[in-house]
C-alpha cells in the first residue's frame, strides 16, 4: 500500500520517463495537488530493482474512506489493527493514524487522549524493505503522534514516558523485512506482538508476541511451536521499560 509493486510495462512507461519534464515544466514522477508536491519515486534505480512507486495522499485518502468505521466512527475503532506489508515511507500508516487520533480528539476527553493514542499507535504494524523508507515511516508516525499532543497542550518530548513509550511501540511495530519471506533483516523469523488492553483495568496492556509465519500457519491449520517472551501486565504508557514476567 505504501509503494505499489508495478508491471514490466508500467515500469518500463515510469522509466522512461522519470528524469523527463511534463508540459507544466514538472518532473515526471512528480504530482501537484492542493498546491502541494509530492514525489512518487525515488529514481529508475529503485523502481526497477524494488518496484517502488508511492501511492498518491489524494489516493490514500480516498481508501482509507472506504474503512472509515475502522478507522473512526465504529466501536472500537482505536483497537481495529492495520497491517501495512509494504510500508514505504508510512504515507498510508501515517494517515491511518491520524484519523485514529481525529477521532480520539472527538470522541473521548481530554484525559483519555495520551492512554488511548497510545492504544492507536499500538495498533499500526507494517513491514518495509528498504532501510530509508522505514526510519522515514517511524519518523513520521512518532511526528504525528507528537504533533498531535503539542497541538493539545499536552509535554510529548523525548524525556516524557508518552514519547517514549511511542517511540518503543513504533520500534516493535513497524520493523525491516521481507513480508513475502517472513524474514526480517537478519534473517530470523519477523515478529511482532499484540498489545492487549487488560479486562477492566483501564490504560493497563499485555504484550503477547507472536510472528508473521504463525499468522500464515493459522490460516492453514498448522501448529505454532515458537517459544515466545512472556511480559508482565503493565501501562501502556510504560511499556518501554519491557518488564519481562521472569523479573
Amino acid at each position: 500500500m505504501g509503494t505499489r509493486a508495478i508491471s514490466p510495462n508500467t515500469e518500463e512507461s515510469l522509466l522512461g520517463t522519470s528524469t523527463s519534464v511534463t508540459e507544466s515544466g514538472q518532473p515526471a514522477g512528480v504530482v501537484t495537488h492542493e498546491r502541494q508536491t509530492e514525489q512518487l519515486i525515488k529514481s529508475r534505480k529503485r523502481v526497477k530493482e524494488h518496484g517502488e512507486v508511492f501511492t498518491p495522499r489524494r489516493m490514500v485518502e480516498q481508501m482509507l474512506d472506504l474503512v472509515r468505521p475502522e478507522l473512526e466512527t465504529g466501536p472500537q475503532f482505536v483497537d481495529k489493527t492495520f497491517f501495512e506489508p509494504s510500508a514505504g515511507d508510512g504515507n498510508f500508516l501515517i494517515a491511518i493514524l491520524r484519523r485514529k487520533l481525529k477521532a480520539i480528539e472527538r470522541r473521548y476527553q481530554p484525559e483519555f487522549w495520551p492512554t488511548e493514542s497510545l492504544f492507536a499507535v499500538a495498533s499500526i504494524y507494517g513491514i518495509e524493505l528498504l532501510e530509508d523508507n522505514l526510519s522515514a515511516a517511524k519518523e513520521g508516525l512518532l511526528a504525528e503522534f507528537t504533533d498531535f499532543h503539542k497541538r493539545n497542550g499536552v509535554r510529548c518530548n523525548y524525556r516524557t514516558n508518552l514519547y517514549r513509550a511511542a517511540e518503543y511501540l513504533l520500534s516493535a511495530n513497524i520493523l525491516h523485512g521481507n513480508t513475502l519471506t517472513g524474514l526480517d533483516a537478519s534473517g530470523e523469523l519477523i515478529e511482532f506482538s499484540w498489545w492487549n488492553r487488560v479486562l477492566n483495568l483501564p490504560g493497563l496492556v499485555q504484550r503477547e508476541p507472536f510472528t508473521l509465519a504463525s499468522i500464515r500457519g493459522a490460516s492453514t491449520g498448522a501448529f505454532d511451536f515458537e517459544i515466545y517472551a512472556v511480559y508482565k501486565r503493565c501501562k501502556i504508557d510504560q511499556v518501554h521499560k519491557e518488564v519481562s514476567a521472569d523479573d
